[in-house]
């Protein structure tokens, strides 16, 4: 396990369901925030010497993460943290594409008032952010949140959060290029312009190529780093 990702863990309950879901959350939040970076062998000893429960049930959130495609088995080698490729990378952005085109879709229709008053908020605040990969990246994700929620379908939601795991396997964001930031914070602006004006073609559209455009950045990270 990473260091970074050892410190200030308590002992979990004893209820083992309980214990099996928290190694999951932790694991799973792990990979999320790059401490468990693809390609990391997962030792179930050293997970569970980290999370201070015992092997049954990390053994039980490693299959899980497997079944998700978050954790995979090499033969020889044993379990590491998936491994991206180019294949991979054009899969999620198709799903993200369809998925988070129905979104905007749908939050032309449903958005409540206060919803639409976030989305302009969230808008109008991004226009004066630093330029802080970082920070940008987390109001990207408060931006496509609002976004999930005022869509109003619980299915969907659920669908879109499963999608997002996977995609915390891509690691640095695509808006570490000024000029993907840049048109990233046009095409949300005009995003919200359509779902403020109930226009779910428009939402639906805008948003889709919205994705393409983080597709294609994600394109350039990968053969940067080699095709990984």
């Amino acid at each position: 396990m990473a260091g970074s990702a050892t410190t200030s863990v308590r002992k979990m309950p004893e209820t083992p369901p309980v214990r099996a879901q928290l190694a999951y959350e932790r694991m799973l939040q792990a990979i999320q925030l790059g401490q468990l970076t693809s390609g990391t062998r997962v030792r179930e000893a050293d997970v569970a010497a980290w999370l201070q429960v015992s092997r049954t049930p990390v053994r039980e959130a490693m299959r899980r993460l497997e079944a998700e495609g978050m954790l995979s088995h090499i033969a020889h080698v044993g379990v590491v943290v998936t491994e991206i490729d180019a294949e991979m990378v054009t899969e999620l952005y198709a799903m993200r594409e369809v998925l988070e085109g129905t979104a905007a879709g749908l939050s032309a229709q449903h958005a409540s008032p206060a919803e639409i008053h976030l989305l302009q908020e969230i808008v109008r605040t991004g226009r004066d952010l630093p330029y802080d990969p970082a920070v940008l990246m987390r109001h990207n994700r408060e931006f496509h949140d609002i976004i999930y929620r005022s869509a109003h379908n619980r299915y969907l939601l659920k669908s879109l959060n499963a999608l997002r795991d996977s995609l915390s396997l891509l690691g640095a964001t695509t808006l570490g290029s000024k000029t993907r930031a840049a048109a990233a914070q046009a095409e949300h602006a005009a995003i919200v312009k359509a779902i403020t004006a109930r226009d779910p073609p428009a939402a639906e559209r805008l948003m889709r190529g919205h994705i393409r455009g983080a597709y294609h950045e994600r394109l350039n990270l990968l053969f940067k780093n080699g095709g990984r």
